[in-house]
């Protein structure tokens, strides 16, 4: 038999109206599959002008969110307003209410999961987060349900689309940040106002959720260091590709004998690394597992039709029970965990890419090397390039594993010598792919 599952959905923007045309273009396919109805009994909003467009019925329109969370007919929300003010108080009123919440609001989730996992449990209701994270990609389902048999060693994700495409251009067509960031917004894969995006704190939002529950430890979004893109010089760029390196803001999270090691960065990985292919708006993240080894996770990171397939798939395992069984019984959820110890980043081991404008004159190369030698730092390549506009000439320099705190200090005192440019020096990481333990 056919039991009937209500859902509302609050904000008829591109998620909201993508999800409401999914839910009730397959409606019947989902009842075949699943023998559950998912009747969209409201699409709530305030204006419904795009909803218009989209040819949605003005049957569930409706502006009376009260009169939605009252109706015992309704059993999930589906909020896609964003931001973290009104969004937050439609999800406690919510579950306040005895409704399932389903949401793609990465932010608000960041800040305040903590606080909303608990209100759910409260309540006996449960959050259904997937499109939060990587868009489309089914990656929360991997870690709390697939990849369960495993104690996860490592997670590196590229998780932003838009500082993909970006990056995507400049290494491939030769294009100046200014100019990839112009095109993404032309072409719909940047707001107006890029700022989250391009300084890393969007993905910075995603591994705070991501690597809690890959971890089972709670993670504090202000305990990742976070560096955008929005820095970037295509020299740079374009001479680490020269050197074999392809260049990507990463979301990485690794498990070390002192505590976690987090961060969001752009890195250099090695041309061959299996993260260094994902080109363009798309997303990919790989998993590092001690019984599995290594699984990779890729496709679309955004867009209506792609976040929406995340949302409804979240809807239909609330309807089937699967989602609150896990919510309800795993321990891994952000309220049941312990504050994540972190390892020292000082002592966070890598491989480096220095960039350095120096005087055209003798002894400055050897002051850098003698820096670098001082910390027991070893150089893999070194390149002198040759200027014609100025008095001062790029060295790049690649170096062998380091200690992250001998390299910043080593890097400190170059950048302190007088014949060094200290404003426009560079350090990145290089990222070697994740060795297997398995």
């Amino acid at each position: 038999m056919k039991s009937s599952f209500g859902i509302a959905v609050v904000g008829c923007g591109t998620v909201g109206n993508a999800t409401a045309v999914l839910l009730l273009s397959e409606k019947d396919n989902y009842l075949k599959k699943t023998g559950k109805e998912l009747k969209i009994t409201a699409l709530v909003d305030v204006n419904f002008d795009r909803a218009r467009e989209e040819g949605l019925p003005e049957t569930i329109f409706n502006e009376d969110l009260a009169s939605v969370l009252s109706d015992e007919k309704v059993h999930l929300i589906v909020e896609t307003v964003g931001g973290l003010t009104i969004a937050r108080t439609i999800i406690e009123k919510a579950l306040k209410a005895g409704k399932h919440v389903v949401t793609a609001n990465k932010a608000l989730l960041a800040h305040y999961g903590t606080e909303l996992f608990a209100l759910a449990r409260k309540n006996g209701v449960s959050i259904g987060f997937e499109a939060s994270c990587a868009g489309g990609i089914p990656i929360v389902r991997a870690l709390v349900d697939g990849l369960l048999a495993n104690n996860i060693e490592a997670i590196y994700g590229i998780v932003n689309g838009t500082s993909n495409f970006i990056l995507t251009e400049m290494v491939e067509k030769g294009k100046t940040y200014a100019e990839a960031l112009k095109m993404a917004q032309a072409e719909g894969l940047a707001e107006a106002d890029p700022t989250l995006d391009v300084n890393g704190m969007d993905a910075a939002h995603k591994l705070t959720l991501l690597g809690s529950l890959a971890f089972g430890e709670n993670i504090p979004l202000e305990d990742i260091p976070t560096e955008g893109i929005d820095g970037l010089d295509l020299f740079d760029v374009s001479m680490g590709n020269s050197l074999g390196y392809v260049l990507k803001l990463i979301a990485l999270g690794r498990k070390t004998d002192k505590g976690l090691e987090l961060a969001v960065k752009p890195v250099f990985l090695p041309d061959n690394h299996p993260l260094a292919r994902v080109s363009g708006p798309f997303n990919a993240v790989s998993v590092y597992g001690s019984a599995v080894g290594h699984t990779m996770y890729y496709g679309r990171g955004a867009g209506g039709s792609p976040t929406a397939s995340a949302v409804v798939s979240d809807i239909l395992s609330i309807a089937l029970g699967t989602w609150p069984a896990l919510f309800s019984t795993l321990n891994i959820w952000p309220d049941r965990s312990e504050k994540a110890q972190l390892a020292d980043s000082g002592e966070s081991v890598h491989r480096h890419y220095l960039r350095f404008m120096i005087q055209d004159e003798s002894g400055v190369v050897a002051e850098i090397t003698a820096a670098l030698a001082a910390k027991g730092i070893s150089l893999n390549a070194f390149v002198q390039k040759e200027s014609h506009k100025s008095n001062l000439v790029p060295v790049v320099i690649t170096t062998h594993e380091a200690r992250e705190k001998d390299i910043s200090e080593a890097f400190e005192a170059i950048t302190a010598l007088p014949s060094v440019d200290n404003k426009t020096a560079v350090r990145l990481r290089i990222i070697d792919e994740h060795i297997e333990s398995l």
